[in-house]
């Protein structure tokens, strides 16, 4: 390799690692979200997702989401769960109730890493709108609102708005959504 050669390569490398360096992790709740720890590890920093978090605990789901997925998770902030009429986060998160509490938990992940860009492919080809199937075995519609934010429509009709998207993991991603999304 000639000497001018490598004086090129090692300026591109140094430029590209400052590049690297000089990205910032998403923030959420608070929180850098760092795309080497997994749903979890990122999930329980979030100060916007400690509703979320005691659920997932509540669920037994813990495993599973620090498990190699990949998974999209859509994640309900604390706001998010306020909305149910009262009292409903509290009956749900009762032991007598984790069937339940596991459905509207897994209605909230999707197989797969599906990235912000990924999903608006799928709606264009979908022609407005993509049907993802969830882990609970239930579906959800995504479609675009205001031509640029993804937006969620669940079975009875309600819908969530992504409002942190592509938030990376080492087992797949997070969408931060506005709504707690309900199956059937």
């Amino acid at each position: 390799m000639n000497r001018k050669f490598a004086v090129v390569l090692a300026i591109v490398a140094i430029a590209v690692t400052s590049a690297v360096a000089g990205m910032k992790n998403p923030m959420v709740g608070g929180q850098e979200m760092y795309p080497t720890k997994n749903i979890i590890e990122n999930a329980v920093n979030s100060a916007d997702h400690t509703t979320l978090v005691a659920a997932v605990k509540a669920a037994g789901l813990v495993e599973t989401l620090e498990g190699p997925g990949p998974f999209t998770v859509f994640a309900p902030t604390n706001e998010a769960f306020a909305k149910l009429p009262a009292g409903t986060v509290d009956t749900l998160l009762k032991p007598e109730n984790k069937a339940t509490l596991t459905k509207v938990l897994t209605y909230h992940v999707v197989s797969g890493r599906w990235s912000a860009s990924d999903l608006k492919k799928q709606i264009k080809a979908g022609n407005g709108t993509a049907e993802l199937t969830t882990v609970e075995g239930g579906k959800l519609w995504a479609s675009l609102h205001d031509g640029t934010h993804i937006m969620l429509k669940d079975e009875k009709g309600g819908t969530a708005l992504v409002t942190i998207p592509n938030v990376f993991q080492s087992n797949g991603v997070i969408h931060v959504i506005d709504t707690v999304v309900m199956p059937n």
